[in-house]
């Protein structure tokens, strides 16, 4: 399920002016900080983690951490739901952005990997 343009709108507001918003997608800490809502999103530039209001996931509220575009995501991990780690956090997914993720990281470490975009013009 694609994040909602309304999201992204927010998201963007917490970043600095000019980063491109590659990919967003939702994600839930298993570990250290605790159980916590995350909204991971991946510019052009960076990679931030952005925490969410306690009642609403959809609502970013903060930078939680940011990382160097080529912190790699993946892999991702199947065995109990689909988990990433990311700067010492564990991080589970849904599945269906498991897909995601690793377009993330062939985007920075195997672009010859990704197929043509097919809407360029947009």
């Amino acid at each position: 399920m694609p994040v909602p343009a309304a999201v992204r709108a927010r998201c963007r507001a917490l970043l600095p002016a000019g980063q491109d918003i590659r990919y967003i997608f939702p994600a839930l800490s298993v570990g250290p900080p605790g159980m916590a809502a995350f909204l991971v999103v991946v510019t052009d530039r960076t990679i931030s983690v952005l925490s969410t209001e306690l009642f609403d996931r959809d609502v970013p509220s903060a930078v939680y951490a940011t990382h160097a575009r080529r912190t790699r995501l993946g892999p991702v991990e199947f065995s109990a739901g689909a988990v990433i780690e990311l700067g010492g956090m564990v991080l589970e997914v849904e599945e269906e952005y498991g897909a995601v993720v690793l377009a993330a990281d062939a985007e920075v470490f195997a672009p010859e990997t990704l197929p043509p975009d097919p809407l360029p013009h947009l």
